[in-house]
């Protein structure tokens, strides 16, 4: 949604104006999502329906994750595979082409989707996104707070932190810098490390991002006529991993009443084995004891999460322990999906996709039944 945004901002630059439809645009672009096979299905079936009835035809523009993988493949074969599945495709066009210089284009006056950083570095098995994003590049501080301000003083009052792991944020921003990070306002301070495993990870400034952001007053005038007392209402942010969540970051939110209480903590499995393949820093009972003291620091906080099922080798006792966590930890929601080999990922190139579909979908239903059925209204199909 929020490249999406700045897609649409980048068209109007250039002199387009946005279409009522599909049926009546002279140029369609796709912005594609590539972490499991159907979504990339999903594309390919809409490039046929779009074009088929329409002529003449409009100009079909591929962006997105599909397109990342592409210009990060140097020998040009997904790039090729790409144009043999898709002829109908006219220009593939890669995001870093539109990258942060637009401004969002906003439909939704009371809610902003901000990233804070894009890429990722810690290459799960499992996971397509460092080759789709690229190495995680932060945001600097100002530009993600002016943003923010922007927002707020157009009336927002919600505004959503995005990252592919945003508890690590401005960790390439405080590289080797042993004297501490200067804050916007002036406040130096240091970065904070989180240990985990018996070994220190990488320094974050996330917390202190959180703070600062929690700070921001809308303009007066602007807040009146939205119907607001000024300032941001919530702040929320997506997506975070267990092992780069510090103490420092419970504290932060624990004293801010404006930061969600949903926080969303990707599980994956709760199998320690099959965590070790997935190149997961946690086992299932550390993640349960960051839950158990997440919960205890911050009233009232839930937990939603993401679960892989039948990853490669998962056997039946090893699902039995992914269950049982989800018993134990009690999570509000989640997104539960069957494992979807993903090209260029560890996993495809180290392990057979070895559980048969059947057994993926009876233990996708196991889980969802017994997570998101719970007389919670919400759930979540992946």
């Amino acid at each position: 949604m929020a490249d999406s945004q700045r897609i649409a901002s980048y068209y109007l630059a250039r002199g387009y104006k946005k279409s009522n439809s599909s049926k009546s645009a002279s140029e369609i672009v796709i912005n594609t999502c590539m972490i499991r096979q159907s979504a990339e299905d999903r594309v390919t079936g809409l490039v046929k329906n779009v074009t088929a009835s329409r002529r003449p035809k409009p100009k079909i523009v591929i962006t997105g994750c599909m397109v990342g993988m592409a210009a990060r493949d140097e020998t040009g074969k997904y790039l090729k595979a790409l144009k043999k599945r898709m002829p109908e495709v006219d220009e593939f066009l890669p995001l870093a082409e539109v990258g942060f210089d637009y401004p969002a284009l906003r439909s939704d006056v009371e809610h902003a989707w901000v990233p804070i950083s894009n890429g990722c570095n810690n290459f799960c098995t499992f996971c397509v996104v460092p080759f789709t994003r690229g190495r995680e590049v932060s945001r600097s501080f100002n530009d993600i707070l002016d943003e923010i301000k922007e927002q707020t003083a157009k009336g927002c009052g919600e505004v959503t932190l995005l990252g592919q792991n945003v508890n690590s944020y401005g960790a390439d921003l405080v590289k080797n810098n042993s004297k501490g990070f200067k804050l916007p306002s002036g406040r130096v301070v240091k970065p904070i490390i989180v240990k985990h495993l018996g070994r220190f990870r990488i320094p974050t400034l996330f917390p202190y991002l959180l703070e600062e952001v929690c700070k921001i007053k809308a303009c007066p005038s602007k807040s009146s006529i939205a119907g607001r007392s000024g300032g941001l209402n919530k702040v929320k942010f997506i997506s975070s991993n267990p092992w780069d969540f510090s103490d420092k970051l419970i504290e932060v939110i624990a004293k801010n009443p404006k930061i969600d209480r949903n926080i969303h903590l990707a599980v994956q499995s709760g199998d320690d084995q099959i965590l070790k393949r997935m190149n997961r820093w946690y086992t299932g009972k550390e993640y349960l004891k960051l839950v158990e003291k997440i919960k205890n620091k911050i009233k009232d906080a839930q937990i939603s999460t993401d679960i892989i099922v039948g990853f490669p080798g998962e056997t039946k006792k090893q699902f039995a322990n992914t269950v049982k966590l989800a018993k134990d930890a009690n999570f509000a929601y989640a997104y539960v999906a069957k494992y979807s080999e993903r090209p260029n990922t560890a996993a495809s190139k180290a392990f057979p996709d070895n559980v048969p579909y059947r057994e993926k979908e009876k233990r996708f239903h196991i889980l969802n039944n017994l997570i998101n059925q719970k007389g919670n209204p919400r759930t979540a199909v992946h």
